[in-house]
């Protein structure tokens, strides 16, 4: 499972002409889940999300986390997250999630950031959404449930 987290001051999203979800201080995230995500995996990036020391304290130091400063979550489904670019100009989704699974999963994820005592706002999962924000900082942060079981391999020098 992937996330794209982004740290906002405002951001929402829209279906079909009409804001479907809207959040103040926060955090936006686009979320991707592969063929072989689990639960485990969403309440991994669920609890290190919300623990994240990407919010500033008085000092302007990124100190404080989504917790710390009662900020929302704005999430959205994005299977275009797991796109294989390998091979040719057209990009192949194989590796995500099929839709029925892919959606239990966004769900489940919405759920574990809730049970954490957050405010979370949602997409409409399989429309085709606009989204708006205010990306400040910027910071913008990737997270992978993969990173939790095996470390990256180090680069070659």
């Amino acid at each position: 499972m992937k996330a794209v987290i982004q740290r906002v001051s405002q951001a929402a999203v829209t279906v079909e002409g009409a804001v479907v979800g809207s959040i103040g201080k926060g955090l936006m995230i686009l979320l991707g889940v592969h063929a072989r995500d689990e639960r485990p995996d969403a309440d991994y990036l669920a609890e290190k999300i919300v623990h994240l020391r990407i919010f500033e304290d008085e000092d302007g130091k990124m100190n404080r986390s989504l917790l710390d400063c009662g900020g929302e979550v704005l999430a959205i489904s994005q299977f275009t997250l797991y796109a294989n670019t390998r091979k040719g100009r057209r990009p192949s989704f194989i590796e995500a999630a099929p839709p029925a699974m892919a959606e239990e999963l966004y769900r489940y994820f919405m759920e574990a950031l809730q049970k954490k005592a957050v405010s979370v706002k949602k997409g409409v999962f399989g429309a085709n959404m606009s989204v708006s924000l205010v990306n400040e900082g910027p910071v913008t942060i990737i997270l992978d449930s993969e990173d939790r079981q095996q470390p990256r391999r180090q680069a070659s020098s």
